[in-house]
């Protein structure tokens, strides 16, 4: 079989950033870009533990579906089975430069919400006691200063 792309990617050199994964043509002119939000520098710092996973996604998911300017654009937000960072699909063509204010809202959002973590109830999400509120305000904000202080080299993989 042939490697998926995102297998292809020299992860000895990846930094975190935000970075166009893939895009994908849907129909006859459609387009679904698929970032690639990574947190963590691959094989170099510690993975997220899933607690902390698990609140982004449910924090981060629901504050991409209510923005008003991309909420009807957002396809999929994710974790990587790596547990080094995110992916986020969106509607149409773009590059990491374009999304980049969006992810400081985001992040921002993540990082100093203090109520209670939406669907973290039996009733709502399948494993809803796996959740870290605290790490995840801490792992929002360490991103955050990434995204505040982008550079080329962390928008295009190497």
């Amino acid at each position: 079989m042939e490697p998926i792309a995102s297998f292809t990617v020299d992860h000895t050199k990846l930094l975190p950033g935000v970075y166009v994964s893939r895009k994908d043509k849907v129909g006859t002119d459609a387009v679904v870009t698929t970032f690639d939000l990574r947190m963590t520098q691959p094989n170099e710092e510690p993975v997220m533990n899933t607690a902390e996973v698990h609140t982004l996604e449910h924090l981060g998911a629901t504050f991409l579906r209510n923005h008003e300017s991309w909420g009807d654009k957002i396809i999929y937000f994710g974790p990587m089975g790596c547990r080094t960072g995110f992916y986020l699909l969106l509607a149409g063509d773009y590059e990491s430069k374009d999304v980049i204010e969006l992810l400081v809202e985001m992040f921002d959002f993540c990082a100093t919400y203090d109520g209670p973590v939406f669907g973290a109830d039996q009733k709502s999400c399948g494993n809803y006691l796996d959740m870290n509120h605290p790490m995840a305000r801490y792992l929002a904000k360490k991103y955050l200063g990434v995204l505040q202080n982008i550079t080329d080299d962390r928008m295009n993989y190497q």
